[in-house]
């Protein structure tokens, strides 16, 4: 595809269309027409205006691009290396010991292809939770990273080797948002990220006093076992610090009382249930997020451990709110007939949950004429998964993979046609990484790098069965010890 095709209108012909209006209008046989950066008109049997580039949407879904509202986009560079570990190994390797080793190239490598995966799997909106930001340079590196890749990002400012009311006060954190966030609009978005530990002194309160001055959002670990609890949320509401625009990452350990704050103040729970079933925050909470009327926008946290796309992410979710459900109605001895939580819902969540979540609901999240052109389709006319779409919500969640994402737009830019990416180096990307494995692997020593990468395995002990056999006596038909 040449490059001056991307500033062309782009009418996608004749899909399966969810548009995720207020309405969950499906249409079939359904057009979206694209004009500059916004969405022109949906319907059937559209005009296309001369010059226009039509994609064959035939036997695919066409979709709102799909929003992460938690992603560690740093780490990227260090993919699976984190495949065993848990969230205490996780702390330890960031938090203490080999996060300070990562310099602004490393941030800018991480973050550069986070950006491109995050695209590539029809991720159009992505926060990048960047709280390996130790100094202004590596600011600027994240958000030169993000800036070079055609997706809309938001930028979560945090710095996990000092504590917020350090970082947030400092001048140059003033400077660098002065310089590089204000006035972006919302292709580049800021938040700020940090978490609440409980203690009494409330020591953040000086960044959250910083966060409202400069009228931003803050994104926070919330109900992660071990680290952050209700104390936290308590102290938060009782100084006023709750807000609509607040969003709390896992949730997973926290009351009802602390539940009850969050639904009463109108925030929103960011879910990473992949994280959240292996690392230790907790139980993915959806289940109790539900009973409270929470609003849910979905996550991928970190690809040190899992995937980078929010299929697995509404897979994943609808699995662990499942469960939990069947294993509750086992303990009382009863069945459950009808699933509460639907896959339409987890779409939602993948989607309008991210852009209400965000403060972008106006803007991306449906495919609604006026609306930024966000759109995704799914199609693999190569696959034997993408046929036949009978459940198309449940097509989205259970059967389609990142593979079959064929087109992706973002602000009206083809960014993706045909499975391959457009206007992307991602042969620069990979040299980056490359650099910064390289200088990580030099640091730590082989020994180093190789033992944090493989965790000891604790012992497990089998347990005694008294079934066990280790003769058959044909005689008596029966086996004998």
């Amino acid at each position: 595809m040449a490059t001056n095709e991307t500033d062309r209108p782009v009418l996608l012909r004749n899909g399966l269309v969810l548009t995720m209006d207020d309405a969950h209008t499906v249409l079939t046989g359904g057009d979206v027409l694209v004009v500059g950066d916004r969405i022109a008109e949906v319907g059937v049997g559209l005009t296309a205006p001369d010059g226009a580039l039509e994609i064959d949407a035939s036997d695919g879904i066409v979709m709102p691009g799909m929003i992460d509202t938690h992603r560690h986009m740093w780490q990227t560079a260090m993919r699976g290396y984190g495949a065993d570990w848990t969230l205490t190994q996780y702390f330890v390797w960031y938090y203490l010991e080999s996060g300070k080793l990562f310099r602004p190239e490393d941030i800018y490598a991480g973050n550069l292809l986070a950006a491109i995966e995050a695209i590539d799997a029809g991720v159009t909106t992505t926060v990048d939770w960047s709280h390996g930001l130790q100094t202004p340079q590596h600011a600027d590196a994240a958000v030169d990273a993000l800036e070079a890749v055609p997706g809309r990002f938001v930028l979560a400012y945090g710095n996990i080797q000092q504590g917020p009311w350090e970082w947030a006060t400092s001048p140059d954190f003033r400077d660098f948002v002065q310089r590089r966030l204000a006035g972006r609009g919302d292709m580049l978005g800021f938040q700020m990220a940090f978490d609440v530990t409980g203690d009494p002194a409330f020591p953040e309160r000086a960044a959250f006093e910083v966060a409202r001055e400069l009228g931003v959002p803050v994104t926070t670990h919330a109900g992660v076992w071990g680290a952050t609890n209700d104390d936290g949320i308590r102290l938060m509401h009782e100084n006023g610090f709750m807000t609509p625009g607040t969003v709390y990452v896992h949730a997973a350990t926290l009351t009802r009382d602390s539940y009850n704050r969050i639904a009463a103040t109108g925030g929103s729970v960011s879910v990473s249930t992949e994280s959240e079933q292996s690392a230790g925050q907790g139980y993915p909470p959806t289940w109790q997020l539900r009973h409270h009327g929470i609003p849910v926008s979905l996550s991928m946290d970190t690809s040190v451990w899992w995937s980078g796309d929010l299929f697995s992410a509404m897979r994943s979710t609808l699995g662990a709110d499942r469960s939990r459900e069947h294993l509750e109605a086992h303990g009382r001895q009863e069945t459950i007939t009808h699933c509460h939580l639907r896959a339409e819902q987890v779409v939602e969540w993948a989607t309008r949950g991210g852009s209400r979540a965000l403060g972008l609901d106006d803007v991306v999240g449906s495919l609604t004429p006026g609306r930024k052109a966000d759109v995704v389709l799914i199609k693999n006319d190569a696959s034997p998964v993408m046929f036949p779409i009978l459940h198309p919500y449940g097509h989205v969640a259970f059967q389609a993979q990142r593979g079959d994402v064929h087109s992706v737009l973002v602000n009206g830019r083809l960014v993706k046609h045909e499975h391959r990416l457009v206007g992307v180096d991602l042969d620069g990307a990979r040299r980056e990484v490359e650099r910064t494995v390289e200088h990580l692997l030099d640091s730590m020593g082989r020994d180093a790098f190789d033992k944090g990468m493989n965790p000891d395995i604790p012992e497990t002990k089998v347990l005694d069965n008294p079934y066990t056999y280790t003769e058959w006596d044909a005689g008596s038909a029966q086996w004998k010890r």
